[in-house]
């Protein structure tokens, strides 16, 4: 008996029809470029997506699909993981994460630099995300979220009870699915507690895969002892260290980085593993105020506007300020980029160097004079790092591109102000400027810092590569042409050589089209508190 008449007579042919036909899928992406995320070389293959998940990768030519789609000659790679972003709320008023979808980006991970949903709404607003959203979407909590609930805004140290509270409200937002705990310790109120205080609070994570994320007390002069420190919060909480926009601001400390490599070389050596990441400019963004010395902002905006306006204050804050400035080179590095009066919506996109020049006043105080007038609510770019060491961070097989932006679009309420550019093309520029016009990397090894790696580190489970069983979470883009187009002059502009992307199967993305489709999961961390 042949196998054919074999396999009919013991199986009753139930099962011959399903053992015979070809494999079959929603959706074929045929003859692309593959790089799957893990580093490995590139390789001509098919992806097949079935459902959600990436059912098939390699030669899929015998395969029967709903659809298919011809990728030749393009890059076929996992969407991209931005492991720091600030889109609470712009998720919430624009779902479609317009520049971030456009610049591959499927994962975003929100409440970093301390600031966060407040645990008692954590669960409802995770809920409200997952009413539908482009990208998949998770969360840390702020450690300055969770400091200003039990301290305000004073500038003390937490008693033992009052470390207890905040970690009590840690708790309640990782069991609500919260990833980690982030800080913020250039801003206020974080600012205000001791690397003491942050490592026990961080305690309610011990053991656990969460991760302690931390805006450093310093990025400039003291930035060697900042990694220190926050090297230090983490050995004492048990956790892992996650450094976000690693940077060495200002000239005289752009040679850091090796004294920081070894800090971290040093760490990993006694148990404490340490991660960080980087957006590929040489600017920051952040508010104004952060020109000015923290014990300044004591308080709240109330309080730092009087000190502002008070002369025996005032001075002190100047000659604070005057250092920052000098860090930094001169105010034709200080740039606003977002005013809320309509009667200043001309400075946006210009130097306070520049404005002074046209109105001929002292630059302190007309910097003083604004953020009065405007009740704490300008936001600033400030051109403070080198190219060389930029890519040198870029370049470091622990660092992941990451925006510190948010998602934006080209129109509605998202579209005003002059923000940084790194909302929209933070992934694309490190395709075009440093992999293939500086070539500091190769496009596998890009592309495995985008996405493998942040899933690894922040336990994103089932993302981050292009394999059997994976969420079909997908780039699709040309090498060649990927470029960031927008830029500190005109940041509303969307970057470019993105063919298609896939979330969760579904095209948001394609043709160079967006789609009406919402695809994106609500991803919520695993960490077990200890308290």
């Amino acid at each position: 008996m042949n196998r054919r008449l074999f396999l009919k007579a013991t199986l009753g042919g139930a099962y011959l029809p399903k053992l015979l036909q070809p494999q079959s899928f929603d959706l074929v992406l045929r003859g692309g470029s593959v790089i799957d995320g893990s580093g490995a070389p590139a390789r001509i293959a098919d992806v097949g997506i079935t459902g959600v998940r990436i059912s098939g990768v390699g030669d899929l030519s015998g395969a029967t699909a709903t659809r298919s789609l011809d990728v030749s000659g393009l890059t076929v790679a996992p969407g991209f993981i931005d492991v720091h972003t600030h889109s609470e709320d712009e998720l919430i008023t624009n779902p479609k994460a317009e520049s971030k979808i456009r610049q591959g980006v499927t994962t975003e991970i929100l409440g970093m630099d301390g600031g966060s949903y407040k645990p008692a709404e954590f669960a409802d607003k995770l809920m409200e995300l997952e009413r539908g959203i482009a990208v998949n979407a998770g969360s840390f909590v702020g450690q300055g979220t969770l400091r200003g609930l039990v301290l305000a805004m004073s500038d003390r140290a937490a008693t033992p009870a009052e470390i207890g509270q905040m970690q009590q409200h840690a708790a309640t937002a990782l069991r609500q699915g919260a990833m980690g705990i982030s800080s913020g310790l250039e801003y206020t109120p974080g600012g205000f507690a001791s690397a003491e205080e942050i490592g026990e609070l961080c305690r309610v994570m011990a053991g656990s895969s969460g991760l302690y994320a931390t805006h450093m007390r310093n990025e400039d002069d003291g930035v060697v002892g900042a990694v220190e420190e926050a090297i230090t919060i983490a050995g004492r909480g048990g956790v892992g260290l996650h450094i976000s926009h690693l940077k060495c601001q200002g000239q005289r400390n752009y040679g850091k980085f090796d004294a920081i490599v070894s800090l971290m070389e040093d760490a990993e050596a006694r148990g404490v593993s340490v991660s960080f990441d980087r957006y590929p400019y040489v600017a920051y963004a952040t508010t104004l105020a952060n020109m000015m010395p923290l014990w300044s902002r004591e308080g709240g905006t109330g309080m730092f506007i009087e000190r502002l306006q008070n002369p025996e204050t005032w001075q002190r804050i100047r000659q604070a300020t005057a250092d920052k400035v000098a860090l930094l080179g001169s105010w034709d590095t200080v740039m606003i980029t977002s005013v809320t009066l309509e009667k200043n919506k001309p400075l946006q996109g210009k130097t306070i160097a520049e404005i002074v020049k046209e109105t001929g006043d002292d630059p302190f105080l007309y910097v003083r004079d604004l953020i009065i007038e405007e009740n704490n609510r300008v936001q600033m770019v400030g051109f403070g790092m080198g190219e060389e060491t930029t890519a040198t961070i870029l370049a470091h097989p622990k660092c992941m591109p990451a925006s510190d932006g948010s998602a934006l679009a080209t129109y509605g309420d998202l579209s005003s102000g002059n923000p940084h550019p790194r909302s929209y093309g933070t992934f694309a520029r490190v395709l075009s400027k440093y992999v293939r016009d500086m070539k500091i990397m190769s496009l596998e090894e890009a592309i495995r810092k985008m996405t493998s790696l942040p899933a690894e580190r922040f336990g994103i489970e089932e993302r981050g590569r292009l394999a059997e069983g994976y969420y079909a979470d997908i780039a699709v883009f040309d090498p060649a042409t990927v470029n960031d187009d927008a830029t500190f002059a005109k940041p509303h502009q969307y970057a470019s050589g993105f063919e298609a992307v896939f979330v969760n199967g579904k095209p948001v993305l394609e043709k160079g089209a967006r789609s009406q489709e919402l695809p994106g999961m609500v991803l919520r961390g695993k960490v077990t508190p200890a308290v």
